[in-house]
C-alpha cells in the first residue's frame, strides 16, 4: 500500500515540482480565460479523482481475506489483490504522464477516469477470482493514466503561487482522509453486507465518484492539444513491466506452486532485463528516464533508501491486516479501526520532518527510521504478549509517526538533486519506485506471513521490515549530511 495518505504524498510533491518547473498555460496550449470560472470545480474532480485511487490502493488491505473466502482463493490471491492493482499503476505512471503530453492531458484524463470506472464494476461483478485480478489490474493502468493528468492541469488553471499553493494544499488532507477512511471503509462496508454484496460494494461506491469526475472534467478541464511531437520510448516502458514483473510474480506465485523450477529462473532474469533497461535508458533518444540523474550519487542513494523503505512499509500493511484477521480472529471493520492509528501517526509526523530536516539534515531520516523500528519493537512486544491491544496500538501509531517523519524528506531528498529539465523524470521515478517496491513488499511479507499464518511468521515478517529498515538507515549515509534541495 501506497503511504498517499501522508500530508507529503509523493504525487503532490511531483505535482508542486511541476508547477515550477512545467510549462505555463499558454505553452500548453489551455484557454485559461473560459475556463477560469470553474476552476474549483476542475479542483474538485482531480481531488475525487485521487481520492478514488487511495481508496482502491488501500481498501484490499483489509478486504482481501472475505474476497478470499468467498472466490475461494488460494493464498497467493491475498497478495495479488493487492498487487494486481499498485504493480501496473507504477510499471504505466512514467508513460500514462508522457502520454498526457502528447495527446493532451483533458483527453488522457477523461479515458482514465472512464476505464476507471468500467473496471470498478468488473470488480464488483467478477465471477471469479481470475477475473478479479484482471480487472484490479486494469484499475491500476487506468489509473496511471488517470493521475498524471489532473495534477498538470491543475498546475496550468493556478497559475499564481498563492493560488497553487491553495490548490495543493487541499490534497494533503484528502490523502489523509483517504489513507485513514480506506481501511475502515471497507471493513464496514464488508460488515454492513448491504444487499447481500459483501465486500463488492467497495468496488461500486467508485461509479457515483467516478461518475462526478467524468461529469466535472468534461465540462470544467480546459481542452488542450497537447504535443503531438512528444516522443514515447515505449521499449524502455516495456522493460520497466518485464523487470518488475520478473521480480514480483515468482515472489507471489512460487511458494504457491512449491518453489519449482521456472520461480528462480524468473528470478535469475530479472538480472538481464534490468541491465537492458540502463542499456535502453542510455541509449534511447527520447529516454523514458533521464540518464544525467543516474549520474548523481544523491539521487541514486535516494532512490535505494526509498526503494527499502516503501517495500518495507508496503508489505507491513499487509502483514498487520493478515495477522488481525487469520490469526487473531477480528472481522474487517475491526481490522480497519486497529489500523486507523498508523495513518495518524502519519499525518502527525507529516509536519514534524520539514523542521527536523532544516534542522539536522540527512540524521532526521535516521531519527525517523529509529522511531520506526521502536514502533515495529512494540508491535512485536504485543505479538509475543499475546496480542496485548494497548501496547500493539500505541506500536502502530509510533510506527506511522516515523514513517511521517520519513516519507516527505525521502522524496525531496531525490527531487531536489535535479535540475529543471529532470524533475518530471524524477518525480516519476520516485512514483514508479514506490509503487513496484510496495507491491515487491507485498510479495515477500506475504509469502513469510503465509508461510504457517502464526505468531512466528508475523516475528519473523517484523523482522524483515526491521531489517529492510536498517539497510535504508546504513544508505542514508551515502547522502550529504545537509543535501542541496531547490
Amino acid at each position: 500500500m501506497r503511504p498517499a495518505y501522508a500530508t507529503n504524498d509523493v504525487r503532490g510533491v511531483q505535482c508542486s515540482s511541476r508547477t515550477v518547473f512545467a510549462p505555463n498555460a499558454v505553452r500548453l496550449g489551455v484557454n485559461l480565460e473560459h475556463h477560469n470560472n470553474h476552476r474549483w470545480v476542475a479542483l474538485a474532480a482531480v481531488l475525487c479523482a485521487t481520492a478514488m485511487d487511495l481508496l482502491d490502493s488501500t481498501v484490499m488491505v483489509v478486504a482481501a481475506p472475505s474476497v478470499q473466502e468467498t472466490m475461494h482463493g488460494g493464498d497467493a490471491v491475498l497478495q495479488w489483490l493487492t498487487a494486481a492493482y499498485t504493480l501496473p499503476f507504477g510499471i504505466l505512471l512514467i508513460l500514462g504522464g508522457r502520454l498526457g503530453d502528447r495527446l493532451g492531458r483533458r483527453r488522457v484524463f477523461l479515458v482514465g477516469a472512464a476505464g476507471f470506472v468500467v473496471a470498478s464494476l468488473a470488480c464488483a461483478f467478477a465471477p471469479s477470482i481470475g477475473i478479479l485480478l484482471a480487472a484490479r489490474g486494469l484499475q491500476g493502468a487506468f489509473g496511471a493514466l488517470l493521475i498524471p493528468q489532473g495534477y498538470g492541469i491543475v498546475g496550468a488553471l493556478f497559475r499564481y503561487q498563492r493560488e497553487q499553493g491553495r490548490a495543493f494544499s487541499l490534497f494533503g488532507p484528502i490523502n489523509a482522509i483517504a489513507g485513514v477512511g480506506g481501511p475502515i471503509l471497507a471493513g464496514a462496508l464488508i460488515g454492513w453486507d448491504i444487499g447481500g454484496s459483501g465486500w463488492r460494494a467497495i468496488f461500486l461506491i467508485n461509479v457515483p465518484i467516478g461518475l462526478f469526475v467524468l461529469i466535472a472534467a468534461a465540462r470544467c478541464l480546459p481542452r488542450d492539444d497537447g504535443r503531438p511531437g512528444t516522443r514515447i520510448d515505449v521499449a524502455g516502458a516495456a522493460l520497466v513491466a518485464v523487470s518488475a514483473a520478473l521480480l514480483v510474480f515468482p515472489l507471489i506465485q512460487g511458494r504457491e506452486s512449491g518453489w519449482r523450477w521456472w520461480s528462480f529462473v524468473l528470478l535469475a532474469l530479472a538480472v538481464p532485463a534490468g541491465w537492458a533497461l540502463v542499456r535502453q535508458i542510455r541509449g534511447s533518444s527520447a529516454p523514458i528516464l533521464e540518464p544525467s540523474l543516474f549520474g548523481k550519487p544523491t539521487f541514486v542513494a535516494g532512490l535505494a533508501v526509498a526503494a527499502a523503505l516503501f517495500a518495507g512499509t508496503g508489505g507491513l500493511n499487509l502483514l498487520l491486516s493478515l495477522f488481525l484477521q487469520l490469526s487473531g480472529g477480528q472481522d474487517a471493520i475491526a481490522t480497519g479501526l486497529a489500523l486507523a492509528p498508523l495513518a495518524i501517526g502519519i499525518a502527525v509526523g507529516a509536519p514534524i520532518a520539514a523542521r527536523l530536516r532544516a534542522s539536522v539534515g540527512r540524521h532526521g531520516l535516521h531519527i525517523g527510521f529509529l522511531v520506526e523500528v521502536i514502533g515495529l519493537v512494540l508491535i512485536a512486544t504485543a505479538v509475543l504478549m499475546d496480542q496485548n491491544v494497548g501496547v500493539f496500538e500505541v506500536g502502530i501509531f509510533v510506527t506511522g509517526l516515523g514513517q511521517g517523519l520519513l516519507f516527505g524528506p525521502v522524496i525531496q531528498t531525490i527531487l531536489g538533486t535535479a535540475d529543471g529539465h529532470e524533475i518530471g523524470s524524477a518525480a516519476g521515478a520516485m512514483t514508479s519506485l514506490q509503487q513496484i517496491a510496495a507491491a515487491l513488499g507485498i510479495s515477500i511479507l506475504g509469502t513469510v506471513f503465509l508461510a504457517s499464518t502464526s505468531t512466528a511468521s508475523m516475528i519473523t515478517g517484523l523482522a524483515v521490515v526491521i531489517a529492510l529498515m536498517a539497510c535504508a538507515a546504513l544508505l542514508v549515509l551515502r547522502i550529504p549530511t545537509h543535501a542541496h534541495t531547490r
